[in-house]
Parts: C-alpha cells; sequence; structure tokens
C-alpha cells in the first residue's frame, strides 16, 4: 500500500519511556505522524520534536479532553498530508506492532463500507498487578463486526470528515460516542485477530482501578444521555445495569427491614450468587474468571460514582473535570 496516504496520530500527556516506545513503533511504519501533546511537563514534546515528529502543543487554558487532542492531531495531520486516506489513532501508552498499519489499511481499502478497523490490543505487563492483568483481559474484541472501538483505530478520513470527528467536550467514552455517529451514517466498524498494540496501563493501585470505573460511569451516563432515546440505544443497557446492581440490592434491604429485620440482610447474597454466576460466564483459568466476577460486580459502585457526578454536572451547568487515574 501507498506509505503516502496513511498517517498516524499519537495523543499523551507525561507517557514518559512509554512515548519513546511508542515513536518508534509508528515512525518505522509511517511517513506522516503528528503528536499531540496535552500540558507534558516531563519532556515529552521535546522528545518527539527530536525525533523529527511534527507536534501540537494544545492549549491547555481550555479545558483538556482526549477527544480534542485527537481532533487536534487529525485536523494538523490532514493540513500537513493532504493526501492521507488512513488514519490511525494511537494512544501514548501503547506501541503499535510491526505489520499492523499496512494490514489494517489494506483491509480498509478493500472494504470500503467499512469507516474503522482494529485489532488487538494486549497488556504489556499483565502479571505486574491485578489490575494490569484486568485490562489485558478486557482488550480482546471478538473478530468481526465492532459496535465500537477503542482509543486505537485506523479509521477512513472521508467516514471521519463525514461525521465531523469526535466530540471535544466529552471527558470519557469519546470513541463509543463516534462510533454511534459513524453506525448512523451508515458506516460499518471491524476487528481483525491480527496483533495491533501493546498497551501499559501502569495501574498497580485500587484506587487507579476505581477511578477508572468511575470514569466508566461517567461515559456510561453521558452515551445515554446523548444516544440513549436513539434506535442504537447507547448505553442504555451499561447505565440500567449499574443502578440496578449498585442500589437495587440495598434498597430492597431497607424495605423489606421493617418486617425482617436483619433477616433481610440475606438479599444481599444476591452478589456472592451474580460472582459465581459471572465465574461461570467467563473464559480463562480460574484465577482469570475469579478475578473478573468479582471485579465486574464491585465496579458497580464506582461506575454509580460517575453517574452522579455526571448528573451533578448537567444539573449545575458545569464543564466536566477529567477523571484521571493515572
Amino acid at each position: 500500500m501507498e506509505r503516502s496516504q496513511l498517517g498516524v496520530v499519537i495523543i499523551g500527556r507525561n507517557e514518559g519511556e512509554r512515548l519513546r516506545r511508542c515513536l518508534e513503533s509508528v515512525c518505522s511504519q509511517a511517513d506522516h505522524v503528528v503528536y499531540v501533546d496535552s500540558g507534558s511537563t516531563d519532556g515529552s514534546l521535546a522528545l518527539a520534536q527530536g525525533m523529527g515528529v511534527a507536534c501540537v502543543e494544545l492549549d491547555m487554558t481550555l479545558p483538556f479532553t482526549a477527544a480534542r487532542a485527537r481532533n487536534a492531531g487529525w485536523r494538523r495531520l490532514l493540513q500537513l498530508a493532504p493526501e492521507v486516506r488512513w488514519i490511525q489513532f494511537v494512544d501514548g501508552d501503547c506501541e503499535v506492532v510491526d505489520g499492523w498499519l499496512e494490514q489494517a489499511q489494506s483491509f480498509l481499502a478493500a472494504h470500503p463500507q467499512v469507516a474503522a478497523v482494529c485489532g488487538q490490543r494486549r497488556e504489556r505487563y499483565p502479571e505486574r498487578s491485578v489490575f494490569n492483568l484486568l485490562c489485558h483481559l478486557e482488550w480482546y474484541k471478538p473478530p468481526g463486526k465492532l459496535k465500537s472501538f477503542g482509543g486505537d483505530v485506523m479509521l477512513r478520513r472521508q467516514a471521519l470528515e463525514q461525521v465531523g470527528g469526535y466530540r471535544d467536550d466529552l471527558i470519557a467514552g469519546e470513541e463509543p460516542e463516534l462510533c454511534v455517529r459513524l453506525r448512523t451514517a451508515g458506516w460499518e466498524l471491524y476487528a481483525l485477530p491480527l496483533e495491533m498494540t501493546l498497551h501499559d496501563a501502569a495501574m498497580t493501585r485500587f484506587r487507579q482501578w476505581w477511578l477508572r470505573m468511575v470514569r466508566s460511569g461517567y461515559a456510561y451516563a453521558a452515551g445515554r444521555y446523548l444516544h440513549g432515546a436513539s434506535a442504537q440505544r447507547h448505553c442504555v443497557r451499561e447505565t440500567r445495569r449499574t443502578w440496578v446492581w449498585s442500589l437495587g440490592p440495598l434498597g430492597a434491604v431497607l424495605a423489606l427491614w421493617p418486617w425482617w429485620s436483619a433477616a433481610a440482610l440475606l438479599v444481599l447474597l444476591i452478589y456472592p450468587l451474580q460472582v459465581l454466576r459471572l465465574f461461570l460466564r467467563f473464559r480463562g483459568s480460574a484465577r482469570e474468571r475469579i478475578l473478573q466476577a468479582v471485579f465486574h460486580t464491585l465496579s458497580r459502585f464506582p461506575e454509580l460514582v460517575g453517574h452522579l457526578q455526571f448528573w451533578r454536572d448537567q444539573w449545575q451547568g458545569r464543564r466536566a473535570q477529567l477523571i484521571e487515574y493515572k
């Protein structure tokens, strides 16, 4: 395929050595690379400039979102290389696997109805913490048609321009929201069984996991607010699930307490039963299955916090603040 028709947009902030690996992996596979820096203080910008990569410094007097960074990146890319037809987005904590860019480009060229294609993201150090391992298990996407993709994806320029890119104001969930608009416009999204990127979550503490789940809850609430009433019912199931599993059993205990007293606490046995149900549903080793079952059940509580933060922001008319876990 023509390398001149391919461009890469990297976004990052204070990624350090992870950014170096990311830049090295894409510069060997693509001629047009743009790095968007969001207020790094660790020399990331100088690193990218020293490697000859075109850079964009986001104006940090405006609220930062990954969506705004990606939009700034692909628009700058097209200014520098207007012949680009395929745009690979990648987060600065990821390394692009050799051969992925060419394979993804070839797939899009052969399937004109497909707007976006992604491969498999893998965690670089899943053994370093339970939370890294959970990310590693989460990344898998069954090959075939997709409902949504993540931060690492190759997009057809025509489709991206047609829908206007990402929503700048979303602090989380900007990729699934873009997917809703792409599918509404008649485009298809695909996942391939090929290695795409190595990711370094660097999550070693429970608080990091909790904040990541709060961000997910915020994203679900925002997604339902924007597109929940559409034919795609975006994030309706996810938000309902959060409310039911976080408050439902507790509400039942309070409702039954006047009649059952302490026996009403037996309702809470639904949580270990849910863990068992999920354990039987998941695949992998026994350790992987129990970890996923326990943390999936527990995640409904930080997701609820994210929901409440979203509706607080809506009620008060305040601008959303970024929820960072690193």
